[in-house]
């Protein structure tokens, strides 16, 4: 049995759950980080607040990301996906009862640490529940459930703001997210080994620059619209635009790519030229005329490079070593969400929002023409365990 992979109807049973708190999670952080654009006011040293705001949830991740996915090796990732959901619940609780505005900082950072022990071990669990020559469509499904998460979060998260401002979002994360457990505490082994390797760079800075992207568009492409005289109903289905995008664009390149049409460094070169396009796009042209094709080309970018690069992580993973290597790869993705934000942020308080926007698009351009350059990944020969497929029978079961 040691080659056996599980049943496809086990298999979608066993990922509904994973499914479903991804798209939990990504509502949540979107919902919150599509309307911090009401605590600040069109100065630039206000964007530079806003993107300091923006950064903090995933300035926590950067450094937990890689404690919870040793951890998930360690102890399994099924009780560290639902200690990272329960401790989301409670931070969004204890803002929802707090109230006070000047806490929004303090949430967010203890959203992102708990959302620190969600991302690897849901990414294990994807990856442990399909063989190989499936997983770019298992994480292109999966990117698509999270994209429509984010997708739901700035519309949704706008109307509940309307109906009773942040105090609400924070409530309905709480119900959402309910679970109750938390624990947090692990050394990182071995990391500066995996970020060395080419195998785990190309794949990884292409995370980290798709997320960068999509951080920067749900932060600043509200702000771009509102300068045009937008509503934040506008600016906020433009963002919900881009998370389509993304969402459509996931589950495609996955196909292709498990179909042998998509090479993973093509790919994700190609996601991120069209990253950059969008950015670009954003930054040059005014108004509406400008926010519907950024949204468009940044989401359909980001939706190529996402799952090729997790997919192509996966498939170069050390046997035994799949968790530690998602949450190490989860450090380089969390650096782009926090940095995308800061450095546009930086260059608009010294400039304008349009050189951000420009700025960041020039580091999309640059990275997809390194990937490309570096040719596809090394990858490890094939090796699949019975004890891979979590089950009732194994410490990964229910």
């Amino acid at each position: 049995m040691s080659g056996a992979q599980p049943a496809p109807g086990r298999v979608r049973r066993a990922a509904a759950p994973l499914y479903a708190a991804g798209f939990t999670t990504a509502f949540g952080a979107h919902a919150i980080a599509a309307n911090l654009g009401g605590y600040t006011r069109g100065r630039h040293d206000s964007l530079l607040v806003l993107g300091l705001l923006l950064a903090l949830y995933d300035g926590a991740e950067v450094v937990l990301k890689p404690v919870f996915g040793a951890l998930a090796d360690r102890i399994g990732p099924r009780p560290v996906l639902l200690g990272g959901l329960a401790a989301f619940a409670v931070f969004s609780a204890v803002f929802a009862v707090a109230g006070d505005p000047a806490l929004v900082g303090v949430a967010r950072f203890g959203q992102g640490a708990a959302a620190s022990a969600f991302s690897p071990a849901a990414g294990t669990l994807v990856a442990r529940l399909n063989p190989r020559a499936r997983q770019g469509r298992a994480f292109g499904g999966y990117g698509m459930y999270k994209s429509l998460g984010y997708a739901a979060g700035p519309l949704l998260g706008g109307a509940l703001v309307i109906a009773g401002g942040l105090r609400l979002v924070f409530a309905v994360l709480a119900v959402l997210a309910a679970a109750v457990a938390g624990w947090a505490r692990q050394t990182v082994l071995d990391l500066a080994r995996r970020l060395s390797g080419r195998e785990f760079l190309a794949p990884a800075g292409c995370l980290a620059a798709a997320t960068a992207a999509l951080a920067a568009g749900v932060g600043f492409l509200p702000v771009r619209g509102a300068a045009a005289g937008l509503g934040p109903v506008a600016t906020g289905a433009a963002v919900s635009l881009l998370a389509a995008a993304a969402a459509l664009a996931q589950p495609l390149a996955g196909r292709a790519r498990d179909a042998g049409r998509l090479a993973d460094s093509r790919g994700m070169a190609a996601g991120l030229a069209l990253a950059a396009a969008g950015l670009a796009a954003a930054a040059l042209l005014p108004g509406l005329a400008g926010l519907l094709p950024a949204a468009l080309l940044a989401g359909a970018g980001i939706g190529i490079a996402t799952p090729l690069g997790f997919a192509a992580l996966a498939a170069s993973a050390p046997s035994g070593r799949l968790g530690q290597t998602m949450g190490a790869a989860e450090v380089g993705r969390e650096l782009g969400d926090a940095g995308g934000p800061l450095l546009v942020a930086a260059v608009a308080s010294a400039a304008t929002l349009s050189g951000g926007l420009l700025a960041l698009a020039g580091l999309l351009a640059v990275a997809g023409t390194a990937i490309s350059r570096a040719g596809p990944p090394r990858q490890p020969p094939p090796a699949v365990h019975a004890s891979d497929a979590p089950g009732p029978a194994t410490g990964q079961g229910r």
